[in-house]
């Protein structure tokens, strides 16, 4: 018999248990997929917020445990844009509101000046003035593609928030999937409706178009220097050093370590229980010349494919279930509908890890047989 027709063998000696141990194998590998993929997807759906307005620098309050909620005064906007190398300096209040008529709620609203760049940045479709004529309104926002598919909502239509009528004075278009499901809201206005006067989360600055990489550190203590309160990052380093970021991806590794343990347990009971079906005839190849080291590379060789064949079941999964997720009415418009490759290359790493730990065992058994007793146990 060939190499690879014993390892062919021993994998479908029992279809059965081994097409069970596959489906489990593939949960488990894509269950670490679809969390990670949906942590990395919350982490790069923040990131490209800032890149696709191409913000160099994000401003938070020094100190502030959740950066995504800290607090500064609006008055520091015009002290950062005035430092030496930034172009531009904008603030924004994130706040979260809900549409309880149309029953969305979680909706994040993003408090700018619409005279500002970061406000003019976005691809609109304006109301025509008229369109809500005869209907009250105390305000206005704006609503991104996505959101306003799930509200509905066309530009000039009323939107009750906090039983008050608001109207939809625009719908914007980004090049991030986070924004397009969230809501603009004129900065004064959602300082009143969250009572906080006067107040911003963060400030997103562009630098000068002069400014070299290996200057922006310099650019970051002039900003700090304004104030000890500021804490100036760059914005790989705002999004990754975020509390909720660094959470989301350890809860995902959390969860689905439990998954992990039982589907490398039953990828170990597979190749244990095919080792001890096949002592005879591992204890022919063993007399025939077979030595040890080649009986291992066989009983390596099925686990590692039986558990890279699970990853790219578990992927596609994994890719399927995020996509149902990224469309339905709960996270539509917040999630990534697709896997990064970082993920399904983690996937696959972690797969061949299990794939060589379930050997490990079988692997150590079969290399004690002597070809004697594994004979007598065939006759």
């Amino acid at each position: 018999m060939t190499y690879f027709g014993f390892v062919l063998k021993g994998l479908w000696r029992r279809p059965l248990r081994t097409g069970l141990t596959l489906m489990a194998l593939a949960t488990a590998i894509g269950s670490v997929m679809a969390l990670s993929g949906v942590a990395e997807g919350f982490t790069e759906s923040f990131r490209g917020v800032y890149e696709s307005h191409r913000v160099d620098v994000v401003v938070s309050r020094q100190g502030s445990a959740d950066r995504l909620s800290s607090s500064l005064e609006e008055s520091y906007v015009a002290d950062v844009a005035q430092v030496e190398g930034v172009s531009d300096a904008a603030g924004v209040l994130l706040e979260t509101l809900s549409a309880e008529d149309q029953q969305v709620y979680g909706i994040p609203a993003m408090g700018m000046r619409t005279d500002s760049w970061l406000f003019t940045d976005y691809k609109m479709r304006a109301a025509n003035a008229g369109m809500a004529e005869g209907v009250p309104t105390i305000g206005q926002v704006y609503l991104g593609e996505n959101l306003a598919g799930r509200l509905d909502c066309e530009p000039g239509a009323v939107l009750n928030l906090f039983d008050e009528p608001f109207l939809v004075a625009g719908v914007f278009q980004s090049g991030n999937v986070w924004e397009n499901g969230s809501m603009i809201v004129p900065l004064k206005q959602l300082q009143e409706l969250a009572g906080r006067d006067g107040q911003i989360t963060y400030i997103n600055v562009v630098l000068d178009e002069s400014i070299e990489a290996r200057q922006v550190d310099s650019v970051v203590k002039r900003i700090t220097a304004v104030d000890a309160k500021l804490l100036p990052l760059a914005t790989d380093e705002f999004v990754r050093s975020d509390t909720r970021m660094q959470l989301a991806g350890a809860m995902a590794w959390m969860t689905s370590t439990i998954a992990l343990l039982v589907g490398a347990i039953g990828t170990l009971n597979t190749m244990m229980t095919s080792v001890l079906e096949r002592t005879g005839e591992i204890g022919i190849l063993r007399a025939i010349g077979w030595p040890a080291k080649r009986i291992a590379g066989v009983i390596l060789c099925e686990s590692v494919m039986l558990a890279l064949l699970a990853s790219v079941f578990g992927g596609i999964g994994a890719s399927l279930l995020l996509n149902v997720l990224a469309n339905s009415e709960a996270t539509g418009g917040l999630l990534q509908p697709t896997i990064a490759t970082s993920v399904w290359v983690r996937g696959m790493v972690v797969g061949l890890g299990i794939g060589i730990l379930g050997a490990s065992l079988p692997i150590w058994r079969a290399s004690q047989m002597r070809p004697t007793d594994a004979l007598r146990h065939q006759g």
